[in-house]
């Protein structure tokens, strides 16, 4: 099926299709799958010239032999006193990270995403992490990293605790959302240019004046939905008291 694993006669289809001389990206037009995906497929198993289905198959069973008998049994999370189902929780998290690879977040940034919002304190060691997810220090490190330089996370220490505690706040979506709107004034501004330059009266001219109107009403929409939020920060710490995971002394850039 079209984004689950490959099977084997998608290997056999993407066999015949080297044969033809066929690029990854036709390839992957007809088995339903991204370019990318096939790509990986094929450069893990021998590369264009040393591509089989039938050890591209093998191969893939050998590694998930190693990894199910690698994997260590799943550690217990600590619980939250809550009366949440466990199970109902985890197939939620998986679920969550599955939408956050969906717009775009790498797995395993998506994976250290979900897992700290998912915790009511919002804020994890590295150790936590490592636990939790079951990769290595590594993995969390290059993840966290990411996270970080996208706005999405940041650091914090106790005092008196040599640990960083790494925290998903409550204003990750809004500082996501003022990235896109200066992107989107990025683009309005290059589109307003692109009509004067061009001519508003000519085809070109009127398709880039078109898309600035639609992208300053993007913007305004945008910047409706920040002020609207930013109105209401003592009635969500009602109903939310001591969240967030931090002190909210971490503000976002102003509009």
């Amino acid at each position: 099926m079209p984004g689950g694993r490959l099977t084997d006669e998608d290997r056999r289809r993407i066999t015949a299709g080297l044969a033809e001389g066929l690029g990854y990206a036709e390839i992957g037009r007809r088995l339903g799958r991204p370019a990318s995906t096939v790509m990986r497929e094929v450069t893990r198993n021998g590369g264009p010239d040393g591509y089989s289905a039938d050890r591209a198959q093998e191969a893939t069973r050998q590694r998930a032999r190693r990894r199910g008998q690698a994997r260590p049994p799943a550690p217990p999370i600590p619980d939250s006193g809550h009366g949440r189902d466990p199970r109902a929780v985890q197939e939620f998290t998986e679920s969550f990270t599955a939408l956050l690879v969906q717009q775009g977040l790498p797995r395993m940034e998506a994976r250290v995403l979900a897992c700290l919002y998912t915790t009511d304190s919002g804020a994890l060691t590295a150790a936590d992490l490592v636990q939790r997810l079951r990769v290595s220090p590594a993995s969390v490190s290059h993840a966290v990293a990411y996270l970080e330089q996208q706005g999405m996370l940041r650091r914090e220490r106790d005092p008196g605790v040599r640990r960083e505690r790494y925290v998903a706040d409550d204003e990750i979506w809004l500082r996501s959302i003022l990235a896109a709107l200066q992107m989107n004034e990025a683009l309005a501004a290059a589109s307003r240019r692109g009509a004067e330059i061009l001519g508003a009266a000519t085809p070109a001219g009127a398709r880039f004046e078109s898309s600035a109107e639609l992208l300053l009403l993007v913007s305004e929409a945008f910047r409706q939905v920040i002020e609207q939020w930013r109105r209401g920060p003592a009635a969500r710490s009602a109903r939310h008291p001591g969240g967030g995971g931090g002190d909210g002394s971490s503000e976002p850039s102003p509009v």
